[in-house]
Parts: C-alpha cells; structure tokens; sequence
C-alpha cells in the first residue's frame, strides 16, 4: 500500500517549492481545487489535488498518478478564451497536482441555486461560447466526456465578469489514446450523457454535443432533459431510451437544442455547427461567432446579468438539483430499441417574432389594435346622418321666420 509523505495539506502548504496554497475551493471528480499564489510569478492560480493515493495499492496509485499526467497533457494541448488554462503538471509527497488559471466565478450549477432558469438568448451566449472552444478541443482531438453545468464557469467579479470557461477535462481522452476502463463500465455525470453512452458505447464528439445540448437544456428549463431521479440506476435507464421531456422554456433556442439532442448521434450536428446555429440566436441574422467570442454573457439591455455578478444573494439550494457529482463504475444499460428509431419530442409550432438586436433592448410599442371596416363606418354615417338632419331642421326654421 502506498503512504502519503509529506505533511498535512492545508492554507500556507508549499507545493513543489512554488505554489502556496490559500483557501480551498471546491471539489471535483479527481480531487480537491485550491486557490494558491504562483510565488514566483506572482499570480492566483487554481491548483487540483489529486485524490490522495493513501490506502491504494502501488498499481492503483500509479493509474491514479498516470490519470493526472493525462489530464495536464490534454489540457495543455487547448488554448481557448472559453477554455480554463493548463499551466504546469508537477508531483508533490508521490502525488500529482494540476495548476490551472484561477478564475474568480460560479459555476452554472451554483447559478441554478440563484434562479430556476436563466433567459433563452442568455443561454444561446453561453452556448455559442462553449460549444466554439469544444469545437477547437474536437479538432485537436479531445473528446471532453463529462460536460455538465458545474463544468461550464462564469466569472463573477473583476475585469472578467460575465466571461464563460469551460473547466475540467479530468475524464477526457484524445483520440488513439488507450482505453483501460473496464468494457461495459461507465464513468461521468448520469444526468448529462448522451444515450448511446448509457447504452455502453464510447464517447465521441457528437456525445459532447448531445452533454452540452443537456446541460444548455438544464439552465434554460430548470431540470435535465430527463428529468430529475436520486437513483442512478434508474435514471441512466431512462437516459439509455433517449426519451426527453419537451422542453417548455426554450422559445427561440429550441430548434437548436432538440438538434443537439437528437436520440441518434448520426443526426446530431456536430460541435461546429451546433455553435453557429446558437451564435444565429444570440447574435440575430447576420451576426457571426466572432461577434460573441471573448465577450461576456450580456442580458437583453446590453448589461451583465444580476446571477453572474458577485453582489446576486445565494438563496437555499432548490430541492430538485441534482449533486452532479461525476460518477465511476456505472453499468451500461443496452436496450432494444435502436437509437435511430427513437423519436424526438414534438414541439408546437411557435409564432416566429423578431428578436431584439444582440445587446440592446426591444423598444416598446404601445399595443396596436385590429379594426375592422365594416363596424367602424356605422357609427360615422349615423352622425353625418344626423348632421344633415339638424342642418335641414335650422333652415327650415330660418325659412318660416
């Protein structure tokens, strides 16, 4: 069994001799998150403290350390606006650690603890944002594998506020890499997989697509697309027969999410065009991705929505959010019913409006009325009628005089 060797981590600990550590931050599916001071370039930066390797045998610790190594490697290989920075892998005490760029923030999960939802054109921001560096990620090869709102950050104070970053890509993999997971073994967030990963097939980009689909879905309706359910048992069944809940709240963005979350992966778009159909929503006709890339999240009057400032109030969490916590050791769930026969949910048709131009607000018309011809003329003729009679009457008058 492998020992831990060095001191007890905590505020002021020293990692390889640079990094001191600050305040924690959070946890995720690999390991603790800290704030630390890169003290010899004198900068905040997050650093992830792998799961400690105390109590695991040699084998398991090296696979644990071989993740972390992984993780940094493919990390590194993304530079991207909408991206969290890697920025040095190193061991500390036999245990790996990953330093990243700090971004002051809160995650779309702790904004769901703000507000049931957030805003359709909003969400095709955020989306646009996101999907454009998943799709620079594709390109090189890197499949995220655990997209969900506690992965996707928007920074809440400072120069940066309003930006949105995609963060940890501690499952992800890049194409030819060797795949050790057990066969027929899940690891990710039940809630967010695409249906043919339930089934037990390998992720791929158009699973990304179908997770960030999921995850757009969640801010906008205020639930997964399938529903809420503590087991996950029985959720990633109901995940694995692809039958979504229509979504109520999406208005414009609609079209575009039920494409992401087409049941067969052969007919979802791919990450790239998933982006310019979101970036058509948020930027109007006309407007482009590059419109939206390295601009913060906007609200219709062109500021920065009250849920990304820091001063928003945190109110008790709502009792239908799921943890998201990333889950290994999952079953697969094969069903029958191949994927290309499972239907999409039917949408209404909407009322197609012009939406307002991309960071200004609609201007507001007072409410026009129909009229109708007919109706109108009576009431007009009656008083001519009138008119002509009083007239006749005077001159009758006049003449009798």
């Amino acid at each position: 069994m492998t020992e831990h060797s060095g001191p007890g981590v905590g505020p002021d600990f020293l990692v390889a001799g640079r990094y001191r550590l600050q305040s924690k931050l959070g946890g995720g599916g690999m390991g603790a998150v800290w704030l630390a001071r890169d003290t010899l370039l004198d900068r905040d930066v997050a650093i992830k403290q792998i799961v400690s390797t105390t109590g695991l045998t040699t084998a398991e610790a090296e696979e644990l350390r071989r993740r972390a190594i992984r993780e940094g490697r493919i990390a590194a290989k993304l530079s991207h606006n909408h991206a969290i920075g890697m920025y040095d892998v190193t061991v500390e005490g036999g245990e790996p650690w990953l330093v990243m760029e700090y971004l002051p923030s809160r995650s779309l999960a702790q904004v769901l603890n703000l507000t049931d939802a957030l805003p359709p054109l909003e969400v095709a921001q955020i989306g646009a944002q996101v999907a454009d560096a998943l799709s620079t990620a594709h390109a090189a090869g890197i499949v995220h594998r655990d997209i969900k709102p506690g992965n996707i950050l928007v920074a809440d104070r400072g120069r940066n506020v309003g930006m949105v970053k995609i963060s940890d890509f501690g499952i992800s993999r890049a194409k030819g890499e060797h795949e050790s997971d057990r066969a027929g073994v899940i690891t990710g967030t039940p809630a967010y997989f695409a249906p043919e990963v339930a089934r037990g097939n390998d992720p791929t980009e158009k699973s990304d697509v179908f997770s960030l689909g999921a995850t757009l879905y969640t801010i906008t309706e205020g639930q997964p697309p399938f529903g809420i359910n503590e087991d996950s048992l029985e959720l990633l069944h109901r995940v694995a027969k692809a039958e979504i809940i229509a979504p109520q709240r999406s208005g414009p963005i609609t079209d575009a999410l039920l494409h992401m979350l087409e049941p067969d992966p052969a007919k979802r778009p791919t990450m790239t065009e998933a982006r310019d159909a979101l970036a058509v929503v948020a930027a109007g006709q006309g407007g482009s991705i590059e419109y939206l890339l390295g601009a913060p999240v906007q609200a219709v009057n062109g500021g920065i929505p009250p849920w990304a400032q820091r001063s928003a109030s945190y109110l008790p969490p709502h009792a239908n959010r799921l943890s998201g916590r990333t889950q290994s050791g999952l079953p697969a769930m094969p069903q029958n019913t191949p994927l290309r026969a499972v239907r999409s949910p039917r949408i209404p048709k909407r009322t197609e409006t012009r939406r307002p131009e991309f960071g200004r607000p609609e201007p507001q018309h007072a409410p026009l009325t129909t009229k109708t011809p007919g109706k109108n003329l009576l009431p007009l003729a009656i008083a001519l009628g009138m008119l002509l009679v009083l007239i006749l009457v005077i001159a009758l008058v006049i003449g009798l005089a």
